[in-house]
């Protein structure tokens, strides 16, 4: 995702200025001297995720292994970065290593604009082929066409994620309601709470998470096939069929229940997060991106659990690290990559919340972490990883965004809703 998410914030869409960076160590693609005594790094991470402490630490390993070497580590938004990367990359200022999104319509838009290096030689020679599982190498790999899952490397993920309930597990015991295990005990929970005069869910309908929740209830109903279909582009996609159909009726009827909250259509994700982490709010459907937040700031018991009564939920590798095909300073950039990869980073992200992707397991001691890891290995184990929603075409996240929000207000029913979509989609997608 956006996916993201990571999610947490977003910025003003503005370019940052940076002073020009001197290429380091002859890089490949057109390296200059080896004077380099920077490393240009921009990523979106909160400094409290599981990906900004063991980045952080990364930090300090790289500087510690390359002396005389600081990197210049610039926080963007996902927003901005989302918005303003094509028109970043083109330009001579641009950093050396860079977080992105996966995924057809971001990281393989600018695969097939050429704005990307071509990771194939070093993810071979590092062996970051080999710690990858098929399923998270997918978002790694572009062919000519920008399409994910084959082709060349043009990022590499030191992370998974996926999208899963979190339960205020004081909010359920206040009010006397139990823990979901089944769609329909979700489903008699939220009324509960209504009843209660109690928000059920968290959302975000200006960003992402409007449109996640309307994906997972489609992907109840789907399968594989239907997946590929949909962000492989591995046959027909019809927007009206019985998947998508339930998703935007299931969506629009739970607004009108009260599960999900009309004021929340101008809500960012930040502050979604943010109202569940004050114990406002007794469930959010999101990704784990949040968790290490969680586990550092929600001062209340709380728990999650994969998606009930569905077999896939949104979820792939972390967002990448690509190199811009203009960086000075690449051969860095991969050294830099390569730590993240490493087994002491790799575990410190677990403990912290994150789902590495080359760790040891059994490093991987905090109670809450060890279950964020084996609910994926779940998820992994029954290939149920369906990657995000607004993926398959460029500029689709933002479709995505606007038409949900009219489906949200009453504004556009269900069947306008789909109409919208397919147009949008089949505009973007390669013509079968």
């Amino acid at each position: 995702m956006l996916t993201a998410r990571r999610r947490m914030t977003a910025v003003a869409a503005a370019i940052l200025g940076g002073s020009l960076l001197v290429s380091a160590c002859g890089g490949s693609d057109g390296g200059g001297s080896s004077d380099a005594k920077t490393l240009k790094l921009w990523h979106y991470e909160g400094p409290d995720s599981a990906m900004g402490v063991a980045w952080n630490e990364a930090i300090k390993e790289f500087e510690a292994k390359h002396p005389g070497v600081k990197v210049k580590f610039e926080e963007k938004g996902f927003e901005q970065i989302q918005k303003t990367a094509p028109m970043i990359l083109n330009s001579s200022d641009v950093p050396d290593i860079m977080e992105y999104n996966k995924g057809n319509a971001t990281a393989g838009a600018l695969a097939k604009q050429g704005l990307l290096t071509d990771l194939t030689a070093e993810a071979t020679k590092r062996g970051w082929d080999k710690k990858l599982s098929a399923g998270v190498r997918t978002t790694s790999m572009y062919d000519t066409n920008g399409v994910m899952g084959s082709g060349k490397w043009y990022g590499v993920p030191n992370y998974a994620e996926y999208t899963m309930a979190f339960y205020n597990k004081d909010l359920f015991k206040k009010y006397g309601i139990t823990e979901p295990k089944t769609f329909d005990e979700l489903t008699a929970a939220m009324d509960k709470f209504v009843a209660k005069g109690v928000t059920p869910l968290a959302n975000a309908g200006a960003e992402y998470m409007a449109q996640q929740y309307l994906y997972q209830l489609a992907l109840s109903k789907a399968d594989r096939s239907w997946v590929d279909k949909y962000e492989l582009y591995k046959g027909k996609t019809d927007f009206h069929d019985q998947a998508w159909t339930y998703a935007a009726d299931t969506f629009a009827d739970w607004v009108k229940k009260g599960y999900i909250s009309k004021k929340s259509t101008s809500t960012k994700a930040e502050d979604a997060g943010v109202s569940w982490i004050q114990g406002k709010t007794p469930i959010l459907f999101s990704g784990s991106w949040w968790y290490g937040r969680f586990q550092s700031e929600a001062k209340f018991d709380w728990d999650s659990a994969l998606w009930p009564g569905s077999n896939l939920t949104l979820g792939s590798g972390g967002n990448i690290w690509v190199v811009p095909k203009n960086a000075k300073n690449k051969d860095l950039a991969y050294d830099f990559i390569d730590i993240t990869m490493s087994k002491k980073i790799q575990n410190l992200l677990g403990n912290k919340g994150g789902i590495p992707v080359a760790a040891d397991t059994s490093a991987i001691t905090d109670p809450k972490s060890k279950q964020l890891t084996d609910n994926f290995n779940t998820l992994s184990g029954r290939d149920g990883l369906a990657f995000y929603p607004d993926w398959p075409v460029n500029g689709f996240y933002d479709v995505l965004v606007s038409e949900t929000q009219k489906l949200m207000t009453g504004s556009e029913k269900p069947d306008a809703y789909l109409g919208a979509l397919q147009q949008a989609y089949d505009k973007g997608a390669p013509k079968q």
